[in-house]
Parts: structure tokens; C-alpha cells; sequence
């Protein structure tokens, strides 16, 4: 395998393709794999070979499933991957309908399958799907679907749209490599109030839950942290000189602490900023970090990588 871009005894950060790099990585060498790889359509990072800039949907999730195929390998038996992703609409680049003008990718067909967008036609302002498509597709080959874990953003971007509901959520699926797993339900869990079950949040109120023929005491339940649910609720966390879309540290840092063993390596084959790195360190993780874009491996490196494990400020 050629020498990484970077690489200490916490870190290490490779500079290229992330299924080329995956491919010479050694087999069952990460505990968990935690990324938000870009996303359908939505956005020009500015490097040849980048994701999301396909001719079609299938075209990008077929790209996702032979690159999670790899990272699969390269996963430890008990390993979990945790993969956020947003959607696309059918006719728009982002949030701008597809016009006349400039195509934003240069790839034969982006513009008219950007206005066809699916097999059969299907006219422009359709909502695509495409973090299901990648789940089914990831599914399929071999992965088990543990959760579909909902992001909600409270404070996500206004959207000018007047004839649909403005989008404050993305997903986050976890997924496991083997029927039994690496899973530590108790570094996540979050006082009774934060919990969507009515009776962790009004114990009081409800007293008991109503189940056919019986019922179930709630008394005395959930006197201590709770399971916090498949809605997580993490604000956006703008980071100056990043990419347009950063992963919130605080979504990094749940999934880690969930899914990664202590001591154990956390690895993002998108690590732009370096968000998934700065979650690892501080809770004693190593981190393995791939990106195609060696300016964001840099920024990273001068920013959130500069001192791994020690006082990352916002992260919690």
C-alpha cells in the first residue's frame, strides 16, 4: 500500500479514491465506520472521480454499493457502519432547478438525467429516495440493516419552496456486518425527558400503558437514562473553510461511542473536515480518514486533526 498523506500514532489520512485505498487496506482492520459520503446530485466538490456528480441515480447507488462492499471487508466481524445520507430531487442540482445554462457536472448525460432522473421518465420536482435506494442496495449485498435512525435538524437551512414542506431531516442508517455486534447502549443514553416514549416523558401523566388485555406498570421506570430513540435531534454546526456540508460533531460522537470499541479504530472513507476523526479522538479512538480532495485533508490537519484526543472545543 502507498504511504499515507498523513499518519501518527493516532492518526492516519490517506489522499485519493476512497474504493482504490479500501482496496489495499487489510481485511477486518476497523471497528466502525462512521461517514457521510456526498450525496446525490447536490453538490461540485471540485475533484475528478468525485461522488454524486453520476449520470443517474442507479449510477450512484451502484458507486455506493461497490464501495461499502469493500469497506465491508476491510470491517471487523463485530463492526458497525453508521451512514448518514440526504436526498435529491428529480430536475434540480442542489436547490436550483437544472436550466439552459452551465451543466454542474461535465459527465456525459448529467443534464438529462438530472430532469429525467429515473427509469421511465419520471418528470422533474420528484423526490429521488436515494438514501433508500443505497440501503436496499447495501441490503442486498450482504449488509444487515439494524436501524434507520432519523437526523432532525432544528436548526436546518430555510428553504424558499412553496409547494412542499421544507426538509429537516436526513437519515442515518446503522448497519452490522454480522448477526452479533459491537453495540454499547449505555454510552448513548440520555436523561428520561429527551426520550420520545410518552411514558419516560410524563411518567406521572400516564401511569400505565394500556397492552390488550393487560397493562404495564410504569412506576418507577426509566429513573435513569433512557434509550434515546431512533429521532435524534443534533443542530447543524457551521465550521468556517470546510466544504459545504459538515457533519455535525455531535452526531459523529454518538455513533462512535455506540458503535466503536473503546481503543479501537474509526474509519471515514469521506473525511473532509475531519468531523469523524475529532469525535474519535477525543473519546480515545485511532481514526483512519480517506479523502479525494487533498485541501480538506489539509484543512483538517491545520484544524480539527491539529492535536488529536485533547481539548476539542463544541464537540460535545
Amino acid at each position: 500500500m502507498s504511504a499515507p498523506y498523513y499518519q501518527d500514532e493516532h492518526l492516519t489520512l490517506h489522499h485519493g479514491d476512497a474504493l482504490d485505498v479500501l482496496r489495499r487496506m487489510d481485511a477486518g482492520s476497523v471497528d466502525c465506520i462512521v461517514t457521510s459520503p456526498p450525496y446525490y446530485g447536490l453538490r461540485d466538490y471540485g475533484v475528478d472521480g468525485q461522488l454524486g456528480a453520476e449520470a443517474s441515480p442507479a449510477e450512484y447507488v451502484e458507486n455506493m454499493r461497490a464501495l461499502f462492499a469493500e469497506a465491508r471487508r476491510v470491517l471487523a466481524d463485530d463492526g458497525t457502519l453508521w451512514l448518514n445520507l440526504g436526498d435529491s430531487y428529480s430536475g434540480y442540482h442542489g436547490n436550483k432547478r437544472v436550466g439552459d445554462g452551465p451543466a454542474p457536472s461535465d459527465k456525459p448525460g448529467y443534464r438529462e438525467n438530472m430532469r429525467i432522473s429515473l427509469p421511465g421518465g419520471v418528470p422533474p420536482k420528484n423526490l429521488l429516495g436515494i438514501p433508500w435506494r443505497v440501503a436496499f442496495a447495501l441490503q442486498d449485498d450482504g449488509w444487515i440493516l439494524r436501524n434507520d435512525i432519523i437526523w432532525h435538524k432544528p436548526n436546518a437551512m430555510p428553504e424558499s419552496v412553496t409547494d412542499r414542506l421544507s426538509t429537516r431531516h436526513e437519515h442515518l442508517f446503522l448497519f452490522s456486518k454480522s448477526r452479533r455486534y459491537w453495540f454499547d447502549l449505555d454510552a448513548i443514553r440520555v436523561p428520561p425527558g429527551e426520550s420520545r416514549n410518552p411514558a419516560a416523558v410524563s411518567p406521572r401523566k400516564y401511569g400505565h400503558i394500556q397492552m390488550g388485555k393487560g397493562s404495564i406498570n410504569t412506576d418507577g421506570w426509566n429513573a435513569g437514562p433512557v434509550n434515546p430513540g431512533d429521532v435524534w435531534t443534533i443542530p447543524t454546526v457551521p465550521f468556517p473553510g470546510a466544504h459545504f456540508a459538515v457533519f455535525p460533531p455531535a452526531l459523529a460522537e454518538r455513533c462512535i461511542l455506540a458503535g466503536g470499541k473503546p481503543g479501537g479504530t474509526v474509519l471515514d472513507p469521506f473525511s473532509g473536515s475531519g468531523t469523524t476523526g475529532l469525535a474519535a479522538a477525543k473519546h480515545g479512538r485511532r481514526y483512519v480518514g480517506i479523502d479525494l480532495n487533498a485541501d480538506y485533508l489539509d484543512l483538517s490537519l491545520r484544524t480539527r486533526l491539529q492535536q488529536p484526543g485533547l481539548d476539542l472545543e463544541g464537540i460535545a
